[in-house]
């Protein structure tokens, strides 16, 4: 190749396929310096480097967003994220049943706002909490939520 053929390569390798210099000299059997010193003089110089500065910004806030979503600190934040991605699960689930147009039945219900509901006394049926004020489509009493056959005793929980 002549010298002219040589530096035409060169450019076409830095500025269209965007090339570093390191990864243009063993194509051309050139120095890596030899390299930059051909591509310094072009006028283009400035905007490819501002360009390659811009790219590798990129990939650099790319590459922290992805560590940041896996790197864990210590065995508690490594915990407290499997209980949020747990309970993230959960609500997904608790969205698909609530979404649904069927009819959600009592013990289905009772389950997902278990928090509102006690055991009625000596019986395996919850009722609502007297100082829980619900709407009317809410069921006040869901009845056989355990069977009787296995309360052991007759302290019900």
């Amino acid at each position: 190749m002549e010298a002219d053929e040589v530096k035409q390569e060169i450019i076409r390798l830095y500025y269209e396929e965007h090339k570093r210099p390191s990864e243009i000299a063993p194509i051309i059997k050139k120095t890596p310096q030899y390299v930059s010193k051909i591509v310094t003089k072009d006028k283009r110089y400035k905007k490819e480097k501002q360009y390659k500065k811009q790219q590798s910004l990129e990939r650099k806030k790319a590459y922290n967003r992805e560590y940041s979503k896996s790197y864990v600190r210590n065995a508690k934040e490594k915990e407290d994220r499997e209980e949020y991605y747990k309970l993230l699960a959960r609500i997904d689930k608790d969205n698909k049943v609530l979404s649904t147009k069927t009819e959600m039945s009592d013990v289905d219900f009772a389950k997902w706002n278990r928090s509102i509901y006690d055991y009625a006394n000596n019986s395996s049926n919850l009722v609502v909490k007297k100082d829980i004020n619900v709407t009317f489509d809410v069921p006040k009493i869901v009845r056989n939520v355990v069977q009787a056959s296995s309360i052991r005793s007759s302290r019900v929980y």
